[in-house]
């Protein structure tokens, strides 16, 4: 009976350690899909001032001679982007209004023929090995 009920609290312990493991990878994803729904919505945030001013669609390149996830020059004439730029510094972390925790982040914006437009936003999480990057495409007529 002393074995019945040691064999019992084993099985116990090893379904509690799997719930632990599950909520833990549970947590991380839920970490992942703010980072990708905040780069998502900068990215949206841009493309949208792009269409509101058409006339000046090519002073939004940013980084565009550079390789995906390089890191480059983040300063430009454009009022527009610079504001956009100046809100995606304050959301990084260690900034006292931070809304995200898009650390490391990069931003490269490409116009191509067509008005063809690909914004990428590249990221790393605290913890991961490897950058995380998004990238939208929008034709601007």
């Amino acid at each position: 009976m002393l074995l019945e009920a040691l064999m019992g609290l084993l099985i116990f312990s090893i379904g509690i350690l799997g719930m632990v493991g599950m909520q833990a990878a549970s947590i991380q994803n839920t970490a992942a899909a703010s980072y990708r729904t905040e780069a998502s919505y900068l990215t949206n945030q841009i493309i949208g001032t792009m269409w509101a001013d058409k006339a000046n669609l090519a002073a939004y390149s940013l980084n565009a001679g550079g390789a995906r996830c390089a890191a480059g020059a983040s300063n430009t004439a454009n009022p527009s982007l610079a504001a956009w730029l100046q809100n995606d510094v304050s959301r990084l972390p260690g900034n006292a209004s931070a809304a995200s925790g898009l650390q490391g982040l990069q931003q490269q914006i490409v116009i191509g023929a067509n008005n063809v437009v690909t914004v990428t936003l590249c990221w790393q999480a605290p913890k991961d090995a490897n950058p995380h990057n998004f990238v939208a495409t929008a034709q601007i007529n």
